[in-house]
């Protein structure tokens, strides 16, 4: 039996060591997909369309980055888009080249266009855009299970019905490259759309999102209407139905959020390391889910809704810890925010109605703003926050940062101010000497 149990020991062991070079050969083989770029990117950048991340090897940013954009190359292998990254501690020509400012820095390059990317940096989302930015603004739809295959791939995209021609075609399409970065913009003729949506007249602009879909109210009136207020409209409506009803909202894609210069209105709940949230505030961020999507009609012309799951972003808003969990509501035209007065564990959906109605009424009270007052309070909470984040992530580096500038400064300051002191004292013992 010892025999036997050594054999299976050894046996384990083996398939072990096996199973770990089969993953690091895996690992290894997302990573030599990314192509090393150099200074001679320069030159070879107009040659096709990339997806490059500018970095430098000490960011602890970069370095969670790296692994998702392995992911990201080996699901865009097949297509047109290489994708690359970027050392800018060796290679600081290109870095200027490209006017990169941080760590890291997406960036989508094809000819002599440059696009910044800003949303959240996983895997999907960079898949997503790289896959909207290789492609023309309108991509045609022409086969009728495309449709389908649309609606099962997006969470959300646009589709423009009818003769491409006039006012709201060439506003659609406008408003396509402004927006192209952001969402999926299609076109497709009145037979196949008519076979997955229901429209009367044409032309139709409609947004397919959560498995609803949604029309852009003046497509069929718009020849009547001003060419300037029909491309306002468009353009002003892509803007806002450019999210869904209930997203993640992060650091990358709140700024977007704000753009829809509605009320956005945000559950704050508390994630761990592996996403998971505690089953109490799961409990009140579906609750608060699940009075706006009932009361879509009600609400969707003011308030844009969202949770978060990080606090620090809406400590970063108030200027002030927040418990978990919470609610709280951003004018994203003056910044001011909104907070109720009902203890959110407690909230109810008729709480959580009053709390909306007063901010829309205007009768809550607001608080913080855009004054420079505020302004400075948020840099100074940030800085801090920065300093915090950067001691807990790495304090040996801290210190060497801000350690031998300060070390130098203080040397600086001796030398300045006791410098005189140590001269004035060995003059007197000279003067000393020759009176002896």
């Amino acid at each position: 039996m010892l025999v036997v149990g050594n054999a299976i020991w050894k046996w384990s062991r083996l398939f072990a060591l096996l199973l770990l070079l089969g993953v690091l050969r895996t690992a290894s083989g997302l990573s030599s997909r990314v192509l090393e770029l150099s200074d001679r990117f320069i030159d070879v950048r107009h040659e096709g369309q990339w997806l490059v991340m500018f970095y430098a090897p000490w960011c602890g940013y970069c370095k969670k980055t790296e692994p998702i954009f392995g992911l990201v190359a080996q699901a865009l292998h097949a297509t047109n888009v290489r994708v690359g990254k970027l050392d800018c501690t060796r290679y600081p020509a290109s870095a200027r080249e490209f006017k990169v400012r941080g760590y890291p820095t997406i960036m989508f390059i094809k000819g002599n266009m440059e696009f910044t990317y800003n949303g959240d940096r996983s895997r999907d989302e960079l898949v997503d855009y790289a896959l909207r930015m290789s492609g023309p603004p309108v991509q045609l739809v022409t086969r009728t299970e495309s449709v389908d295959m649309l609606k099962g791939s997006h969470t959300i995209f646009f589709m423009f019905v009818g003769q491409q021609e006039g006012v709201v075609w060439d506003t659609y399409y406008a408003a396509a490259e402004g927006y192209q970065e952001h969402g999926f913009f299609y076109a497709t003729s009145e037979d196949i759309a008519a076979q997955h949506f229901d429209f009367e007249k044409l032309p139709a602009v409609i947004v397919y999102k959560e498995e609803q879909h949604h029309f852009y109210p003046h497509g069929h009136v718009a020849h009547e209407m001003d060419p300037n207020e029909v491309n306002e409209t468009i353009f002003q409506w892509v803007n806002v139905e450019r999210f869904t009803l209930f997203p993640k909202v992060t650091r990358f894609n709140i700024h977007q959020l704000l753009k829809t210069q509605k009320y956005l209105v945000l559950a704050v709940v508390q994630e761990d390391k592996l996403s998971q949230i505690a089953t109490h505030e799961l409990e009140f961020r579906d609750m608060v889910e699940g009075v706006i999507r009932k009361h879509r009609p009600r609400y969707h012309n003011k308030f844009q809704f969202g949770w978060i799951g990080e606090p620090a972003i809406a400590h970063s808003i108030i200027l002030d810890q927040l418990p978990t969990p919470h609610l709280i509501a951003i004018n994203s035209s003056t910044q001011h925010h909104f907070i109720p007065d009902d203890d959110p564990m407690q909230m109810t959906p008729q709480a959580l109605h009053l709390f909306l109605e007063s901010i829309s009424n205007e009768s809550a009270i607001a608080y913080g703003g855009d004054t420079y007052f505020v302004r400075c309070n948020r840099a100074l909470f940030e800085l801090k926050r920065s300093l915090k984040d950067m001691w807990k992530g790495n304090p040996v580096l801290t210190t060497v940062i801000f350690g031998l500038p300060l070390g130098f400064l203080l040397l600086i300051m001796y030398s300045i101010f006791c410098g005189d002191c140590l001269v004035t004292e060995e003059d007197q013992d000279e003067d000393h000497e020759k009176k002896e």
